[in-house]
């Protein structure tokens, strides 16, 4: 007979009982190796090429100082869609991982928020902000230059950002807590215009920016209930970038 085998062994110690591991996400990013996308990237350069031809056409050929110019909302908004798509576009060509959809959303946000403003607020005759020239100067002596770079930077560019967003873009990258955010940036410009305009002599041309942030015409309530109606409007179009982006099909899915 053998002898029984003892229920502990004393050289080894005791067996623990039952460990539950804690369940952990690992992004897809940790474990998909990106691919060169170099047509994407080509795309991308075009995009910021073109959206800095309208930035320099409209600093070159308008009638205002640089500084005028730099200081409207559009012109800002096409120099940081072209950084960014610069960015993006090396990204895509590098193999390296995508741009934050926080950032890349903010982009195509900014633009499509000046373009919108330009085609219902001050080139649409009906608009009580309407302008000659539709740029919201009112100076009504835009050049067939200006005229090409208003189309460039509010309806060539918003619309390319667009299709490469809808097109060449991961879906679901984006979430409702951004929206809030990205509308930091269209404040603190609120509160520059306002401030540029104080500080400017009455009477100066382009004292205000814009027709319908002009105190001096409309005085303060008005203007301050303008700003916050077009800042209502501009938080319902960042929601429904968000939802759009979960409900679209996403284009660069990998098959299984």
């Amino acid at each position: 007979m053998t002898a029984p085998i003892p229920r502990d062994i004393p050289d080894l110690p005791p067996i623990p009982g039952h460990v539950v591991l804690p369940p952990t996400v690992v992004p897809a990013r940790a474990v998909l190796i990106p691919a060169r996308r170099r047509p994407v990237a080509a795309f991308r350069g075009l995009i910021a090429l073109l959206a800095l031809t309208g930035v320099a056409i409209e600093l070159l050929a308008a009638d205002i100082p640089p500084t005028t110019a730099l200081s409207h909302f559009t012109i800002q908004s096409g120099i940081l869609l072209a950084l960014v798509m610069l960015a993006s576009a090396r990204c895509a060509w590098s193999a390296h991982h995508p741009l934050p959809g926080a950032l890349t959303g903010a982009a195509l946000f900014y633009v499509t928020a000046a373009a919108l403003v330009h085609h219902v607020l001050l080139a649409h005759a009906s608009s009580p902000f309407a302008t000659p020239d539709g740029t919201g100067t009112g100076t009504g002596t835009g050049t067939a230059w200006q005229t090409a770079a208003t189309h460039i930077l509010h309806t060539a560019v918003p619309v390319a950002a667009a299709l490469d967003w809808l097109l060449l873009t991961p879906a679901g990258r984006l979430h409702l807590r951004q929206a809030p955010a990205w509308l930091l940036y269209p404040l603190a410009y609120l509160a520059f215009t306002l401030a540029r305009g104080e500080l400017l002599l009455p009477g100066a041309q382009d004292r205000y920016l814009y027709p319908f942030l002009d105190v001096a015409q409309h005085g303060y309530k008005i203007v301050l209930g303008n700003a916050l109606l077009v800042g209502l409007a501009l938080y319902a179009l960042a929601v429904l970038l968000v939802a759009l982006d979960h409900i679209r099909p996403d284009p660069v899915r990998r098959p299984r």
